[in-house]
């Protein structure tokens, strides 16, 4: 007996439906991990600069430190826009 999973996915205003067996979910499945654990490592982010970097914990204080100062060096100004955010 084969069992037949379903999916059903909204796609652009029509609806796809799927079907696999247990062997095409396993494959689908262990793709999803596989990607899960490769980009979910920190330094898969930082290289695709998502973000400003990686600190090593030893240097915690020192680079809080230097932010504050340079945060402190320029009087802020009056904006109007949001937050930006990634």
């Amino acid at each position: 007996m084969i069992c037949l999973i379903c999916l059903c996915l909204l796609y652009h205003g029509f609806m796809v439906i799927i079907q696999w067996n247990k062997e095409e979910e396993e494959k689908f499945k262990a793709k999803v991990v596989e990607a899960y654990e490769r980009e979910g490592s920190p330094y898969y982010s930082t290289a695709r600069l998502w973000d400003d970097g990686i600190i090593d914990p030893a240097d915690t204080r020192k680079v809080i430190g230097l932010c504050v100062s340079a945060s402190l060096n320029r009087a802020t100004e009056i904006t109007k826009y949001g937050v930006f955010r990634m």
